[in-house]
């Protein structure tokens, strides 16, 4: 069974010396809807790095206190972490930090590689020891093991992309440089942009630049690796076009923020579109259209914009619990699913209701929505969802588990629709993704089992923790 990460990446870098802990922790909190378990920052002062790295979201681990800590510094590497491949301890938090003998280097990765058993068991025969469960220690230390014979940290990292199969979106830092680096498939969004003094900015997503004032450049190509110096910007690019563009269609349908681009398709476009196909494909009869806050809402307004289906705010969230799909573990799961969201009665009682909601995986969620819904005195509750119904778990860093906990892989919609107590289910047309897309190539391994690269042997969750002492 294998259930993988989420994260978000966050990097500045800046020709003179400024509070980059500070622009850091702006990003990070503009990225905190892609892991909500830890966090952490590492800051460059002329070669010497400060970090701070703690289970929690950005506002608990970063206090004012920890935040004055920090140096003025030329550049920083932040990340937010979502992780169960590897465990869920303090030991796994990001940035990665290495001391080696050609110098410093701090790393933030987002994605999952595919290959990572098979390396880190190829690197633990010829003596490597490993102190976190993550995958992103296997890429550090490739990447380290490279820079021994390259002749730079940027050629390190070429090197290593021959090895790496997979995803990852990562931000390297080394003492005098800063490197972001996106796979050849592009499975995961990494962009980055200037702010008006000319310090540069790497984030997953667009969102994160605006957020600390900055101006989008544009996205990384798959496969494009680029290097940020005082001298300027270099891409290099002889990983470009070896692979055919992948990137994951889930970003569009839940795990981006709405205000973000990725790829050049604004996120709240695409799911409007969705809620518009939706309401093409599966029409009903009912009073009212309700989205489940927060991704389900723009194709909620979609669905109501194509039907003529009156739209309402029917669900209430509490802004301060996190995202039920991934956070870790199923108890937590369906404990943050009893706070998390209360019904508005006076739009839902007596009514007809579409619920629309981004996807549904294990159903236990759906299950509790619609009992409060009912409760709330819903006289009908259909239930339209903006993704395919999962059939396959993810290898490449999404939160989607092994098809025995999938409910789509047992039941047909009108199975489920009894299941969780929906009058009635209906899917987005696995078809019709690529609208999503913009037309770019894009994974859907989740909803079609066509995976882009081989399927690792160990899939196992807790391969990296079931350790025999020596």
């Amino acid at each position: 069974m294998s259930i993988h990460e989420e994260c978000g990446v966050f990097g500045i870098f800046s020709k003179h010396p400024q509070n980059v802990a500070a622009v850091c922790y702006y990003g990070l909190y503009a990225l905190q809807h892609r892991g909500q378990e830890s966090c952490g920052m590492v800051v460059n002062d002329r070669g010497v790095f400060s970090s701070h790295k703690d289970l929690g979201l950005v506002s608990e681990v970063f206090s004012p206190e920890v935040l004055s800590d920090f140096p003025e510094g030329s550049m920083a590497v932040g990340h937010v972490r979502y992780g169960t491949t590897g465990g869920s301890s303090r030991k796994n938090c990001q940035p990665i930090e290495v001391n080696h003998q050609k110098g410093k280097m701090a790393l933030a990765h987002n994605g999952n590689l595919s290959n990572a058993a098979e390396l880190r068991n190829r690197l633990e025969l010829s003596g490597a020891i490993f102190h976190t469960t993550s995958d992103t220690e296997t890429i550090a230390y490739i990447v380290t093991r490279e820079r021994l014979s390259a002749p730079s940290i940027e050629e390190a990292v070429s090197l290593a992309m021959h090895t790496l199969e997979g995803a990852y979106s990562l931000c390297l830092m080394s003492s005098a440089k800063m490197i972001a680096v996106r796979d050849p498939y592009g499975f995961r969004p990494l962009c980055y942009g200037v702010l008006e003094d000319g310090t540069y900015i790497v984030a997953s997503e667009s969102c994160a630049i605006t957020t600390v004032g900055g101006t989008v450049i544009r996205d990384l190509l798959p496969g494009e690796i680029l290097v940020f110096t005082k001298d300027g910007i270099l891409s290099r690019t002889e990983h470009c076009k070896t692979r055919p563009n992948r990137l994951c269609v889930f970003e569009y349908i839940y795990f981006a923020r709405p205000d973000s681009v990725i790829d050049g398709i604004s996120v709240h476009s695409a799911r409007i579109q969705a809620g518009q196909i939706l309401a093409r494909q599966h029409p009903v009869s009912a009073d009212v259209v309700v989205g489940v806050p927060d991704s389900g809402l723009d194709a909620a307004l979609g669905y109501s914009q194509q039907s003529g289906i009156p739209y309402g705010i029917g669900l209430i969230k509490n802004k301060y619990i996190g995202r039920t799909f991934i956070s870790p573990g199923q108890t937590q799961r369906q404990n943050s699913v009893k706070i998390k969201l209360s019904p508005v009665e006076a739009v839902v009682r007596g009514k007809n209701v579409v619920l629309v909601d981004d996807s549904i995986v294990r159903g236990t969620t759906s299950e509790r929505l619609i009992r409060l819904l009912r409760d709330a005195g819903a006289a009908r509750i259909h239930l339209r969802i903006s993704a395919p119904p999962f059939l396959n778990p993810c290898y490449y860093g999404t939160d989607i588990d092994s098809r025995e906990h999938l409910i789509a892989t047992s039941m047909d919609p009108d199975g489920i629709a009894r299941s969780i107590g929906a009058d009635s289910l209906g899917f987005f047309p696995l078809d019709q993704l690529s609208a999503l897309a913009g037309g770019h190539g894009y994974c859907s391994a989740c909803f079609d089992g066509q995976y882009p690269t081989p399927i690792p042997s160990d899939t196992r969750k807790d391969r990296f923790e079931a350790r025999l002492p020596l």
